[in-house]
């Protein structure tokens, strides 16, 4: 078979079993959950067999120590996987919830119904636990999936979705509501991408070349984001406790993540009590500092190591130990610097003026916008979402953290009591 005419037959097939989804309601969905449930515990040293050729591989291609570190399914991290799925049964279920109803002149009440995307299409690099963790919030949205996983992960993701249509036919849904591409072909995501009569959205998860490669070429709508260049700005009238604090933890907790502070900016009126007590407390944990000219004279005169920060710097997701800093007049000046150089990921404003809050709220053009708390939490469990598949920045047709409410969309519906129009 072609592949072309296997794309085209795992197409019909998800769009024929979204059709099928669109009708099963709460406790099928979540019987199907616990049936997934059930399946990863009692195939806990099959997933980690399978695991295992795909580790030997990775160590044979000689891929680094972190990259073999996000392949590996351990026990913990199966077990982990699995609570993840049976923690998504206590959710709330969105679709078909009906909202904003209202009574019009003409008799007819018109509202909303949330209601599945239909098929979503997931592309995604080295992590296997994406395979169950997007599974089943595309499922517990009442959606099907075609999932694309890396190449490195090919045994483990093969084996999980036979676990994944055991699940499904245990609850009689169709086997087909999930499919893991069995190919490696490179071909597949071309045509994933531009096959807009199968797939209803994609969603890209992986290093910022892939969203970009994906994001230049699809006609499939995209959920995405690109970079978590995030900055904190420390106000004038800052609490410098609280900031050092926040600071510290928005660098410090996670350097990976894409929601970790990567920029800090800081108002020169409050520059010399703060810096150097930050900057101290940065550099113990082995940060490096890129400051501009004026913080960087003040950390030379405390003996504090920094080097000067250049252009790039802001505009440099480091997902590293390396922090820029800079010094601002205003607010304002702050605002103007993260809306150029920032990637509408997550910003955060540290001050003890309400107006002044209020006012970066609202002016700063981001996913999600903070006050005095640490950009960290932008994440889909912090926010009560539970799972999460992504954190958006785009502005349609989700923003921020992905989560089962993000996995659908609403239809106007009316209720009529055989009203006509007359005008």
């Amino acid at each position: 078979m072609s592949i072309t005419d296997y794309w085209n037959e795992l197409g019909q097939k998800a769009r024929s079993a979204s059709e099928k989804l669109l009708l099963a309601n709460s406790g099928q969905k979540n019987d199907l959950l616990q049936a997934l449930y059930d399946e990863i515990i009692s195939h806990s040293a099959e997933i980690e067999a399978a695991n295992r050729q795909d580790i030997e591989a990775a160590k044979t291609a000689q891929l680094d120590a972190a990259f073999i570190d996000r392949l590996q399914l351990t026990t913990s991290r199966i077990e982990a996987m699995a609570e993840g799925v049976k923690e998504m049964i206590a959710l709330p279920d969105p679709v078909g919830e009906m909202t904003d109803i209202k009574v019009r002149p003409s008799g007819i009440q018109v509202g909303k119904m949330r209601v599945p995307l239909g098929v979503i299409g997931i592309i995604y690099e080295s992590r296997p636990n994406v395979t169950i963790d997007a599974a089943a919030l595309c499922l517990k949205s009442g959606n099907a999936a075609i999932l694309r996983g890396g190449s490195e992960a090919f045994h483990t993701n093969q084996y999980l979705a036979t676990l994944l249509a055991k699940a499904l036919e245990k609850v009689g849904l169709p086997a087909e509501a999930v499919q893991v591409i069995n190919t490696t072909d490179r071909a597949i995501v071309d045509l994933m991408i531009t096959s807009n009569q199968y797939i209803d959205v994609i969603i890209p998860r992986g290093g910022k070349s892939l969203v970009e490669r994906i994001n230049a070429k699809a006609t499939v709508p995209v959920i995405k984001h690109l970079d978590g260049i995030c900055h904190t700005y420390v106000d004038n009238e800052a609490d410098l406790e609280k900031a050092w604090r926040v600071v510290d933890n928005a660098k410090t907790q996670r350097y990976a993540p894409c929601n970790t502070l990567e920029t800090l900016l800081i108002h020169e009126k409050i520059l010399k009590p703060f810096l150097p007590e930050m900057a101290t407390i940065l550099v113990e944990k082995g940060v490096e500092v890129r400051a501009c000219n004026r913080a960087l004279t003040l950390l030379k005169e405390h003996n504090i190591p920094a080097i000067i920060a250049i252009e790039e710097d802001w505009h440099t997701e480091y997902l590293a130990p390396i922090i820029a800093i800079k010094v601002v007049k205003s607010m304002e000046e702050a605002i103007t610097h993260i809306n150029h150089y920032g990637s509408h990921h997550t910003d955060v404003i540290l001050t003890e003026n309400y107006s002044k809050a209020t006012y970066f709220l609202r002016a700063v053009d981001s996913a999600c916008v903070m006050i005095n708390a640490s950009s960290r939490f932008c994440d889909g469990f912090e926010f009560g979402l539970g799972a999460e598949i992504g954190i958006s920045t785009d502005k349609i047709h989700v923003r921020g953290p992905v989560g089962l409410e993000g996995l659908t969309s609403q239809k106007y519906i009316v209720l009529g009591h055989g009203e006509i129009r007359t005008s």
